[in-house]
C-alpha cells in the first residue's frame, strides 16, 4: 500500500483506532492513500452482488461514499474534524461478474473549508468503467 508521506500519522491513527464499519463488511481494501487521490479494490462476491450475481450498484455507491469520504477526511489537518456524505450520485455504466474485483480511484473536485466534492471512477479488472460517481461532502467536527 502506497501512503503520502505526510499522512503517515494520520494512517497510522485511523487504520489502529478503526472499528469495523461497511467497508470491511464489503472486504473494501485501502491500495493507495494521498491528499489528492485515494484508491481501494472491492470484490464482487456474495456480499456485493445483487440477485442476479452481478455487482449491486449500492455496493458501487458504498466504494465511492467510503472512498470520497476518506479522501477528503486525509485531505484535511489533525483528526478534529471528519467529512460526511450529503450528496451522492453515481451513473451504472457496465456490470460485473460475481467473482470480479473492482478498483476504485477517487479525487477531489473541490476542497473547501466546509464543503468537499469528489469524483470516483469503479473500474473492472480490465480496467473498463464500471460506474462513475460523484460526492458532496460536509466537514464537521468529530464528536
Amino acid at each position: 500500500m502506497f501512503i503520502e508521506d505526510s499522512l503517515k500519522e494520520k494512517a497510522d491513527f485511523y487504520f489502529k483506532s478503526s472499528t469495523p464499519h461497511m467497508g470491511h463488511a464489503l472486504g473494501i481494501e485501502l491500495e493507495y492513500i494521498s491528499k489528492d487521490k485515494i484508491i481501494a479494490t472491492m470484490p464482487v462476491n456474495k456480499n456485493t452482488v445483487q440477485p442476479f450475481r452481478l455487482l449491486h450498484g449500492g455496493a458501487s455507491v458504498v466504494l465511492a461514499e467510503t472512498l470520497a469520504s476518506l479522501g477528503a477526511w486525509f485531505s484535511l489537518d489533525g483528526n478534529d474534524k471528519t467529512a460526511v456524505g450529503v450528496e451522492i450520485n453515481a451513473n451504472h455504466i457496465r456490470s460485473v461478474q460475481e467473482g470480479g474485483m473492482v478498483r476504485g480511484t477517487a479525487t477531489p473536485i473541490k476542497k473547501g473549508s466546509r464543503i468537499h466534492i469528489w469524483e470516483t471512477k469503479i473500474e473492472d479488472e480490465n480496467g473498463k468503467l464500471v460506474c462513475v460517481s460523484r460526492c458532496t461532502l460536509a466537514v464537521v467536527n468529530r464528536k
